[in-house]
């Protein structure tokens, strides 16, 4: 379930994935900085909903961890890894 291809775009503020079917998942930075599922951020969720974002957060850095990605955001967050699936289920898969 790993993607042989990842491509950060810092320009268009998108991370893209290429899944071993050959379709192509775009997934903006924004997105993934809101959708963070480290132990900070769901206690922030549960306290007050959702969590307010600049839409224009920039992944600054990419670490695989085996069953996902850690991202390190450009407001220093780094706390958040993002399993394979859970990446899968964030956006669209296109062809």
């Amino acid at each position: 379930m790993i993607p042989p291809r990842l491509h950060n775009d810092v320009v268009a503020r998108t991370l893209s994935l290429t899944w071993s079917t050959g379709q192509v998942q775009q997934l903006d930075h924004g997105l993934l900085r809101a959708s963070c599922m480290c132990a900070t951020c769901r206690a922030q969720r549960l306290q007050h909903g959702e969590i307010s974002i600049d839409p224009a957060r920039t992944i600054t850095a990419i670490h695989a961890q085996g069953y996902g990605l850690q991202l390190v955001f450009d407001d220093g967050h780094d706390r958040g890894i993002y399993p394979w699936q859970y990446l899968q289920q964030l956006g669209s898969v296109a062809a």
